[in-house]
């Protein structure tokens, strides 16, 4: 059974299917790579609580940079953010974002 949690015509914020949760990406507000870390990640907590699961029960994070000079700062933000013993299979790579002003986007599948 798959079930989709919030969707509209173009997306679902969550597709489960199988005890997996996909999140869709999610970006944030702010200033700097730091801030819009920080923010994306709190909507990624609101999504994962939704999906019935939490940031122990990762799978796999994507996450892309609009610019690879952010690397450093954003992980900053994302080491702190992720329970230790728990990190999931990730990915980091550059490219262009939907709007010039977002500099991350982070992309989650879970466990639930």
């Amino acid at each position: 059974m798959i079930e989709r949690i919030d969707t509209g015509q173009r997306m679902s914020k969550i597709v489960k299917h199988n005890g997996v949760a996909y999140l869709c990406g999610q970006v944030g507000e702010g200033a700097n790579v730091a801030d819009q870390t920080r923010d994306c990640l709190s909507r990624m907590d609101a999504l994962l609580t939704k999906a019935g699961s939490s940031r122990k029960q990762m799978l796999q994070a994507v996450i892309w940079l609009a610019d690879m000079a952010d690397f450093a700062e954003m992980n900053a933000v994302w080491d702190a953010w992720v329970p230790e013993g728990h990190a999931p299979a990730r990915a980091c790579g550059e490219a262009a974002l939907a709007r010039p002003e977002l500099k991350v986007e982070i992309i989650v599948t879970a466990a639930c």
